[in-house]
């Protein structure tokens, strides 16, 4: 059964559906050069799991190293929505932080991803924890 969300980028320019196929179960982050700077929890969905319903024409892309994963941004707030993953070129990883209600601060614990020695490169799995304690 999937989960269908709706998101959006930081100024509304970009308005997209989600399908989650697995709910919030496979939320992450990425230690790669690239998501080190960007700082975004990650959800994902298949990659006919996003619907862009408006602000097609303001997303704009980027692409380094290898050139397999795209990632996609407004291009007038700057917000990253989602991105076609490199280890899955048939999963989008999917910035909790656009979706509807949905906050990254909302999950305690959230696995990092080895993607400095990156799954197509013979690495991968698994480097570290993070968690978030909120001061009450």
């Amino acid at each position: 059964m999937t989960e269908k969300v709706n998101a959006r980028c930081h100024c509304g320019t970009v308005k997209f559906t989600v399908e989650l196929a697995d709910g919030f179960n496979t939320i992450r982050r990425c230690n790669c050069s690239f998501c080190r700077m960007r700082g975004a929890v990650v959800v994902s969905a298949p990659l006919s799991g996003i619907t862009v319903t408006q602000g097609k024409d303001k997303l704009t892309e980027y692409r380094f190293n290898t050139h397999t994963a795209a990632h996609y941004f407004c291009s007038v707030c700057g917000i990253y929505t989602f991105h076609q993953r490199r280890s899955n070129p048939n999963q989008f990883g999917v910035n909790v932080a656009c979706i509807e209600g949905v906050s990254p601060f909302d999950f305690h614990e959230v696995t990092v991803a080895d993607g400095v020695n990156h799954p197509s490169d013979g690495g991968g799995g698994t480097a570290g924890i993070l968690r978030y304690s909120p001061v009450k």
